[in-house]
């Protein structure tokens, strides 16, 4: 689509990196013992969404491997929803500022899934 020239126009990019940014700085505030484990972790897969997409966009000459990288991108999603589990189970985080986050998450899948049903309008030659 020509309105999109690079990754970082994508709407669902430029939401990712902010919310990453936004748990990247909730992390700071997890305990030490966390520090190779679970903040590793949250970090990790809240960021791999982002280059994920990236991957995607430049795959679009390729239908197959762009749905692949945006399915990867989802998955790191969910996975970054999981962590956020364990961030309010431990009391890390507040029930709010999972909610919010976990709100965050819920629409970044839904407009990475919704990219993923048009990739055929993605495609570029």
């Amino acid at each position: 689509m020509a309105f999109a020239k690079t990754h970082r126009d994508l709407k669902v990019y430029k939401i990712s990196f902010e919310i990453s940014m936004e748990l990247y700085e909730l992390s700071k505030n997890f305990p030490s013992i966390e520090k190779f484990s679970l903040t590793d972790q949250i970090r990790r897969s809240s960021r791999s969404i982002c280059s994920n997409i990236a991957e995607a966009f430049r795959k679009r000459k390729y239908p197959k491997a762009f749905v692949s990288k945006l399915t990867d991108s989802e998955a790191e999603a969910a996975e970054t929803q999981t962590w956020l589990d364990y961030a309010v189970k431990c009391k890390y985080i507040t029930k709010e500022q999972f909610d919010h986050f976990d709100k965050e998450y819920n629409g970044i899948i839904g407009m990475l899934v919704n990219l993923r049903l048009s990739a055929d309008k993605w495609k570029v030659d």
